[in-house]
């Protein structure tokens, strides 16, 4: 993992991608310790725009980072443009990162087990309309492949999908499964000729002391914010 505190007076501790992005991206994580929240992020990060905040319902769509698309049913955002924010929330769903290898495009997605088999992934890259191979990913905070259990209707859902999503599900008890959220986000990634992936070695569940977690908390835990902008340049 690989943390930084952000250069302000504020000392806000995030944990920042480990990938080669351009250097006009800037992308990162919010910890527990550091008490960010959504209404309060804007200030306390000095981001260059406020978010524009998804109603996120575990869907596969992708909008683009619009004014009038704040607060929209969708679990993916995109953008084009210098200055604007991607922001997505989770607890264990994994927020995914993208960024064009020459810095023209960032995007956030919020993937949860049913956004990922529904296509998540592939609806932003097909909105973008870049060629996909030409992308970075990274993999921020979710639960890990040992705390993940799933019931019969995910491990089908995958395998529906992709035979060798079988390989990101070990037998549990006789009627569940321990899932690798980030196999499985690997897969789909791989599959839309995404190679250049990051990050990915979390666990939510597991490590109370950095991350909030859904399950651990059985419903009342807090989020982590995930951001990703390009900078104006030039």
């Amino acid at each position: 993992m690989k943390c930084s505190v952000i250069p302000n007076e504020d000392n806000f501790m995030l944990l920042q991608p480990d990938w080669p992005a351009p250097l006009n991206i800037r992308a990162c994580t919010t910890l527990r310790q550091s008490n960010i929240q959504r209404d309060t992020c804007y200030t306390q990060l000095h981001l260059p725009d406020e978010p524009i905040w998804l109603d996120q319902k575990h869907t596969n769509i992708a909008v683009k980072a619009v004014p009038e698309h704040a607060a929209c049913v969708a679990d993916a955002i995109y953008t084009d443009e210098p200055g604007i924010v991607c922001a997505i929330l989770t607890a264990d769903c994994l927020p995914i990162l993208l960024c064009h290898e020459q810095g023209d495009y960032v995007a956030a997605i919020h993937a949860g087990w049913r956004g990922l088999a529904s296509g998540v992934i592939e609806a932003t890259l097909a909105a973008m309309n870049i060629p996909h191979h030409r992308f970075l990913a990274w993999l921020g905070p979710a639960i890990g492949p040992q705390r993940f259990e799933v019931k019969k209707e995910v491990y089908d859902a995958f395998v529906k999908i992709s035979p060798e999503a079988v390989s990101a599900f070990r037998p549990f008890t006789a009627e569940s499964w321990l899932a690798n959220l980030y196999e499985l986000a690997k897969q789909r990634l791989h599959s839309q000729g995404i190679e250049r992936i990051y990050g990915g070695d979390f666990c939510t569940y597991s490590e109370e002391d950095k991350f909030f977690s859904y399950r651990r908390d059985k419903g009342n835990a807090g989020r982590m914010i995930s951001l990703i902008w390009r900078e104006h340049t030039g």
